[in-house]
């Protein structure tokens, strides 16, 4: 029997033999993947794993060689990029995606103009757009940015600007929302508060993550999804996956270590 709505489907995302070859090399190899709502998902892997290509097929700025991707219960393969992204697929993070020499309530605003379609509408008298104030500042105050509202982006420190993507992308409405590495590059400090923040806004979403830090990922993640040449070879809790005698391997080239605490 069909569900009612999309709600009612417990798997947001779902791939099946999800397969990308580029002239003969195979970058992403019989994928089956299921996302459950509501979870923080991570997929992890060494470099190489195809972790970034997959990310790419499910935002559709790749099409996949065979398998496919399916969205609320809604076959979504053949979608162009913008119509998925429609439906709430949003990816953050890997590039930054801020208007430097805005400030911080000025990028907010533009993401949520995007959202409403007149992004275009930028020689309008600020006047009108007002009305996006309110919910600007809700989204800085949800990523802690509230005391940075009228600073320059190009002003504020790295954590900080990884917390105004995160704004930026919240303001798209993302019903599940794709962050590429969001601690790539930061000191313990600052890897610490955005995972907090990740955890934070994840309440009512979905989120699927590329990884690099095992700790982050042991620290929020629901389940975890492994990588190798394409490939899962391991799915599960982080207990569970961590002891894996494959992801040992894959990661530290010898089944003799663990993976805590390794990046």
């Amino acid at each position: 029997m069909q569900p009612e709505n999309n709600l009612s489907v417990e798997f947001i995302l779902e791939t099946r033999g999800l397969t990308k070859e580029f002239k003969g090399f195979v970058a992403v190899n019989q994928v089956d993947l299921k996302v459950q709502r509501g979870h923080i998902h991570a997929l992890i892997g060494p470099n190489g794993a195809g972790k970034t290509t997959f990310f790419n097929l499910l935002t559709k700025f790749l099409h996949p060689t065979k398998g496919t991707i399916t969205f609320n219960g809604i076959d979504i393969t053949t979608e162009k990029p913008a119509q998925t992204a429609r439906r709430g697929i949003v990816r953050s993070f890997q590039i930054s995606a801020v208007f430097p020499h805005m400030s911080v309530l000025e990028n907010v605003r533009a993401a949520l103009q995007r959202n409403m379609g007149n992004s275009f509408h930028f020689w309008k008298p600020e006047s009108t757009l007002l009305h996006l104030h309110e919910r600007a500042h809700q989204l800085l105050t949800e990523v802690d940015l509230q005391d940075f509202a009228n600073e320059l982006a190009v002003n504020l420190p790295y954590g900080r600007k990884r917390a105004l993507e995160l704004a930026t992308t919240l303001a798209l409405e993302p019903e599940l929302m794709l962050l590429d590495e969001p601690t790539q590059g930061m000191g313990h400090e600052d890897v610490d508060r955005v995972t907090q923040l990740i955890k934070k806004v994840s309440a009512g979403r979905t989120i699927l993550m590329v990884e690099h830090n095992m700790n982050v990922v042991s620290s929020i993640a629901d389940r975890i999804t492994v990588l190798q040449r394409g490939a899962i070879i391991a799915d599960g809790p982080y207990a569970e996956v961590s002891r894996n005698p494959l992801v040992i391997e894959a990661y530290m080239g010898t089944v003799d270590t663990t993976l805590q605490g390794a990046h």
